[in-house]
């Protein structure tokens, strides 16, 4: 016989009270507007309700903000006692719904702990709390000499504390890592509510990491408060090319021979044939944007001539049809059209690509960047580039890159374009070793081809392989059916991931979306993380819900609102 457990019931303003003796009356709030906007990140799946004008489905019931990790060791015991939930939040920037509170409890927002708090010279490491926005965290070591080498799409957006909760991966990973290989020792608590410190002398000599067994946890273990990084002297000389490849497997075929010779460029890009062709008809776009600007009295800022002139032609009515990843405003052909297109995914998918080959006048382009030394980066691009040649690379010169790094940062607030269309638009990122990334590549554009238009990118390279970026857009009419398509659409694309032996997941986390996922990803080893999780936090408080992690023991108090 199974015997229900009693729901123990709590009144919000005790929970308030309670939130207030750790911190103040004026950093815990029980407000509609503060529930509501950390209720969420930017996980697609969740924007299709706020687009529809939907309530918030899982709000938190308060939301606290910290400035110590004693007053967020206060507030664990707070929790502890009253058995609620607590969800750490950076800065939502996000895209997996890893800060959704399903069970409600308190959202504890760390911006306010933001304080930079050493940056070492001598040691080459800074120290810097994890509510410290990216690029403000970049600005400031590049005025001392130093960067960090961290620069993911999101660097204005998002934090630190984030960047470690998620195993964040930048653009120039290839030559500085992600940033678990930054990252020197953490300051956390825990479940229990205790403080705890790892790599306090620096790389562990024996034993387990405990620095590692923490960072891409997501906030299930402990909520990391500051953490200590590794730093480099800024780049004196930074080298920026582009190459043609034929295909993709010549492209590939250059990128292995650059990493395991040995090299460690910044950039690597590889752009499979369709994404090369609309990066080609971006810069057509550009040059039509300038020619107004000409003809309304302003000057133009242009090198050379466009790469693709086809004003009237075929290129014109794709960019028309997919006018977000042309980002070339509604398009002449209407959002019915487009609706029309991205329905029958498969056949757009098979067009693209044939009309990519037969216009795009080259196959796949690669910027490829190194940075550093003056002596040692023009060594290294040399080198660079002799590799890529012997893979049948063309060198197309400094243009493409110093495009690239125009508009590094451009895509990711592009998105928004796609919902005003009413569509929506996401990425899955991959990766696996050399030997299976080709049928990882067709396997998994293949499975999300049925239900999307797709291209994808290769990038974050390493001796043993490379991650695949797939970028796709796809339309529903109504919101449940979007959710129903996109649901489907990661179920197949993980799902064949998996088959080809890749990984569900390169840098963006787990959250709720590959939650279900994890199982079939570590196996086995899945035990391990839930005996962490049952001795970190054995009442199962901490982001309760993510992870593939199960929690069967006395239920979350219910907390009731006069």
């Amino acid at each position: 016989m199974v015997l229900a457990m009693a729901v123990v019931r709590l009144d919000l303003e005790e929970l308030r009270r309670a939130l207030a003796g750790a911190v103040g009356d004026l950093r815990v709030s029980t407000k509609g507007t503060d529930r509501t906007a950390h209720a969420r990140d930017m996980w697609t799946r969740l924007l299709f309700s706020v687009r529809a004008g939907a309530p918030t489905s899982h709000p938190p019931d308060a939301v606290v903000w910290p400035e110590t990790a004693g007053e967020l060791a206060e507030i664990m015991h707070v929790a502890r006692r009253l058995h609620v939930p607590v969800v750490p939040y950076g800065a939502g920037s996000g895209v997996c719904g890893g800060v959704v509170p399903l069970h409600g409890g308190i959202s504890i927002d760390l911006k306010r702990m933001d304080r930079i708090l050493r940056i070492d010279p001598d040691d080459l490491t800074c120290e810097v709390e994890a509510g410290v926005m990216g690029e403000r965290l970049e600005r400031e070591l590049c005025r001392k000499g130093f960067t960090l080498g961290h620069f993911p799409s999101s660097i204005y957006c998002s934090t630190v504390g984030g960047w470690l909760a998620a195993r964040s991966a930048g653009q120039l990973s290839t030559k500085y890592g992600k940033i678990e290989d930054m990252v020197r020792g953490l300051t956390a608590v825990t479940g229990r509510g205790d403080v705890i410190t790892t790599g306090r002398h620096g790389r562990a000599m024996v034993g387990p990491d405990f620095t590692q067994l923490l960072v891409g946890s997501e906030g299930t273990l402990a909520i990391i408060t500051s953490a200590r990084l590794k730093i480099r002297p800024a780049p004196e000389l930074l080298v920026l090319r582009g190459y043609e490849f034929p295909d993709v497997g010549s492209g590939l075929e250059g990128i292995r021979r650059v990493m395991q010779r040995g090299l460690r460029p910044a950039v690597v890009r590889l752009y499979d044939e369709f994404d090369t062709f609309m990066a080609l008809l971006h810069k057509e776009s550009r040059k039509e944007e300038a020619v107004q600007r000409v003809e309304g009295g302003a000057l133009p800022s242009l090198e050379g001539p466009p790469a693709v002139t086809d004003a009237d032609g075929p290129l014109a009515r794709l960019r028309a049809l997919i006018p977000s990843a042309a980002g070339n405003g509604h398009g002449a052909l209407g959002r019915e059209l487009f609706h029309a297109a991205l329905v029958r995914s498969r056949v757009l998918n098979t067009a693209a690509v044939t009309l990519a080959r037969k216009l795009g006048r080259r196959g796949c382009m690669l910027i490829v960047g190194t940075e550093g030394a003056r002596a040692r980066t023009e060594v290294e691009a040399s080198l660079v580039g002799r590799e890529l040649e012997k893979a049948g690379g063309k060198d197309l010169g400094e243009e493409p890159g110093k495009n690239w790094l125009e508009r590094r940062y451009a895509m990711s607030y592009k998105m928004p374009k796609v919902y005003e269309m009413g569509a929506f638009a996401d990425t899955m990122e991959v990766a696996s070793t050399w030997e299976r990334l080709l049928d990882l590549y067709d396997s998994v554009r293949q499975a999300i081809s049925r239900h999307a238009f797709v291209m994808a990118h290769f990038s974050h390279a390493y001796p043993e392989g490379c991650s695949i970026y797939f970028t796709f857009v796809g339309y529903a009419a109504t919101r449940q059916q979007a959710e129903k398509k996109y649901d489907e659409l990661w179920r197949d694309g993980l799902a064949a991931a998996t088959r080809a032996g890749g990984t569900i997941s390169h840098h963006h986390g787990v959250g709720l979306l590959k939650s279900p996922f994890m199982a079939d990803e570590h196996r086995d080893s899945m035990a391990i993380y839930q005996a962490l999780k049952n001795a970190l936090d054995p009442d199962g408080i901490l982001n309760p819900g993510k992870m593939g992690l199960s929690w069967q023991g006395t239920p979350f108090a219910m907390i009731t609102r006069k």
